[in-house]
């Protein structure tokens, strides 16, 4: 019995760290922008609960890892999305979303399935109602100054691009900056920063834009 007892004690223990060992592993750089502004007093905040913050772009370039058997290695994607009221705010439902997909087109018919099967276990509900997939270009160039995050820009083809900075003293309007909304998705490390371009020229949202110079993004790292 007591041999027994330890045969199955191992087989346990080997079938977890089959488990741990058959997970899967990403990581890489993320970019978010939102509609409304993400550090900001509650001032400024209340001024645009309502009435903006209903549209965002993620996107999320992979430094190494594989998903669903996929080595995903410096590949793309972006999600551009349209909420039905503003994103993050506690008293308003944002669901059913619509969103539009970018997939890096240098990735193969089976590395677009993989991006996009990231992209929604990443997002979750937010990227339920996906009405479009389109295919372009997916660059994004990351700087860092003192170990955190710098510039950053991204282009999705002619569809969707960001350019973002630091905050700096100059960013306090009003002295109660903090940050108010949370980014849309879990993150290893994230910060806020100022878009010094949001911009989206796609179709299938029924809206497009481009504003400059708004405290409504966030950079920072995933890893799963």
């Amino acid at each position: 019995m007591r041999r027994f007892l330890m045969f199955v004690a191992a087989s346990a223990m080997a079938l977890a760290l089959s488990s741990v060992s058959n997970a899967q592993q990403i990581a890489g750089d993320y970019l978010e922008t939102r509609s409304a502004d993400v550090w900001t007093g509650p001032c400024f905040a209340n001024a645009e609960v309502g009435l903006a913050g209903d549209q965002a772009i993620l996107a999320w370039r992979v430094q190494k890892g594989d998903w669903n058997g996929e080595c995903l290695d410096g590949l793309g994607i972006v999600a551009v999305v349209k909420a039905h009221a503003t994103l993050g705010d506690p008293t308003a439902n944002p669901y059913p979303a619509k969103s539009v997909l970018i997939v890096d087109n240098r990735a193969s018919a089976d590395q677009r399935t993989a991006l996009i099967s990231f992209a929604k276990s990443m997002a979750g509900a937010l990227l339920d109602g996906v009405v479009r997939v389109e295919v372009a270009q997916v660059t994004m160039d990351v700087t860092h100054q003192n170990g955190h995050y710098g510039a950053v820009q991204l282009r999705a083809g002619a569809i969707a691009g960001i350019d973002t900075r630091a905050l700096s003293e100059k960013d306090h309007f009003c002295g109660n900056e903090d940050v108010y909304y949370d980014p849309l998705v879990k993150l290893n490390h994230a910060m806020p920063a100022v878009a010094m371009l949001d911009e989206f020229r796609g179709s299938g949202l029924g809206v497009s834009w481009i504003s400059h110079g708004k405290r409504s993004a966030f950079v920072g790292s995933f890893s799963r």
